[in-house]
């Protein structure tokens, strides 16, 4: 089958195309721009477009799919050229639902734990020889790709984003997959360039929730009670299954889940951690896992890429990354980290990076959100305030917002750099943890790993 990319250089785009060709279909595709590690793996495999740009004469009535990347804007010539000879053309998420009709479809939803759980589940099924399609939002230790669709597998088990299609579709992701098995981690208010209120936003679960098959089964976290109210008022003919954090302890920085068989050690830590765990142990288990194997496999799990990530580690000092920048992943890590390390100094530091972050309104959502730290720094950049065409956030409006007078504020990447660098790493035992989507205007992380 021949395949074009329309900004095939994307983290899901590139992922996708990678996939496709590993099943067998010719993939050509065009960007105006392709960076690491995408342009490397692409070239590996012979996809790389020969030049960066968008050609119309590519695009030629033999295409049976033409697949829109969200970087993708509605005039682009190729895209036009596509519509005029009245090929088809799909958004990430209708391709994928194109390439799982016929398989048992389990979505993962919810504002914060979906790669989390998504990677709980897939190494389950890689331990116990249990072969899925799947795609999700993070590389994983032991998987190639992102992606992976064959023809033969049964279940397919897809990150579900409530983000938009494409620039023509502006539907969720998440609302085309038609899940026969769905899960809701939680809810809480992201996204707002596009879904400006609360009450849209959540409308989108609702929706979600209104799309799993007659029959099928929603698998729902019962301590978010947003997620429990849209849960229990949902009417369509579907089971529904709560799960709840899990009784764990903390022993010498080791978290002991409680099993049936006693008390069990696993690799990652902090209650939003352990919840995500419950419900990864309620999909698997429809997928066919018993308990006990489900156990014997997460406690080798070691995490997703960028989440709760430990980057270095001494006697003393130990440093994490995450990709938390909504308040309440941000709350969640911080107290996550100060309860694995009581004895620590916790100083945490949260890069504004996203829209929404990074919008006057919003910020007041950050209330509270780096309590647990001892101590609390904010990165923000106004020159990303100025290339996402936003109004201007004062220092005043963030010290207000997370409504802790010791707070430090930084602005400029090199004095942020500077006070990394000059913390007395040595003469106390730390717990650095840097929370961002970004990178703190250009932070080496492996520069980061010596000071520990």
């Amino acid at each position: 089958m021949r395949t074009h990319f329309i900004a095939i250089g994307g983290s899901a785009m590139h992922n996708l195309a990678l996939a496709l060709h590993d099943k067998g279909y010719k993939i050509t595709g065009s960007d105006d721009a392709i960076f690491e590690p995408s342009r490397t793996r692409l070239e590996k495999k012979g996809l790389l477009p020969v030049e960066m740009g968008w050609f119309p004469e590519k695009i030629t009535a033999d295409i049976e799919a033409v697949i829109l990347g969200m970087h993708a804007k509605a005039d682009n010539p190729e895209l036009l050229k596509a519509q005029e000879l009245g090929l088809k053309i799909y958004s990430y998420p209708e391709f994928l639902y194109e390439q799982s009709k016929n398989k048992t479809r389990v979505v993962i939803g919810g504002s914060h734990g979906k790669t989390t759980i998504t990677s709980m589940i897939l190494h389950v099924m890689h331990y116990n020889n249990i072969a899925v399609d799947y795609m999700v939002g993070a590389q994983l230790e032991g998987f190639d790709t992102m992606v992976h669709l064959t023809e033969e597998n049964d279940f397919i088990v897809l990150e579900g984003d409530e983000y938009l299609s494409s620039p023509m579709d502006r539907r969720p992701k998440f609302h085309l997959y038609q899940p026969n098995i769905a899960l809701i981690s939680g809810i809480a208010w992201d996204h707002i360039n596009v879904f400006p209120t609360y009450e849209n936003y959540v409308e989108q679960f609702e929706i979600f929730i209104d799309k799993i098959t007659n029959g099928g089964i929603l698998v729902y976290n019962e301590d978010d009670a947003e997620v429990k109210r849209v849960a229990e008022a949902a009417t369509n003919p579907i089971r529904k299954l709560p799960y709840q954090t899990p009784n764990y302890t903390v022993q010498n920085g080791v978290t002991l889940l409680e099993t049936p068989e006693g008390p069990m050690p696993i690799e990652v830590f902090g209650a939003h951690n352990l919840n995500n765990l419950a419900g990864a142990k309620w999909i698997c288990q429809n997928m066919g896992v018993d308990e006990a194997d489900f156990y014997e496999a997460i406690a080798s799990f070691k995490g997703a890429s960028k989440r709760l990530e430990k980057i270095a580690e001494n006697g003393k000092n130990v440093a994490y990354k995450d990709f938390a920048h909504s308040p309440s992943k941000v709350a969640a890590t911080t107290k996550a980290v100060k309860e694995q390390y009581p004895d620590k100094t916790l100083i945490a530091c949260l890069e504004l990076h996203t829209y929404s972050s990074l919008n006057a309104e919003f910020l007041k959502e950050y209330e509270g959100a780096l309590d647990h730290a001892d101590v609390a720094v904010v990165f923000y950049s106004p020159d990303a305030v100025k290339i996402k065409q936003l109004e201007e956030v004062s220092y005043e409006q963030i010290a207000k917002a997370f409504n802790r007078e010791d707070l430090i504020i930084y602005t400029n990447p090199a004095a942020f750099k500077e006070y990394l660098f000059h913390l007395k790493y040595d003469t106390e035992g730390v717990a650095l943890l840097l929370m961002s989507s970004g990178n703190y205007g250009g932070l080496n992380f492996d520069e980061v790993k010596t000071l520990i």
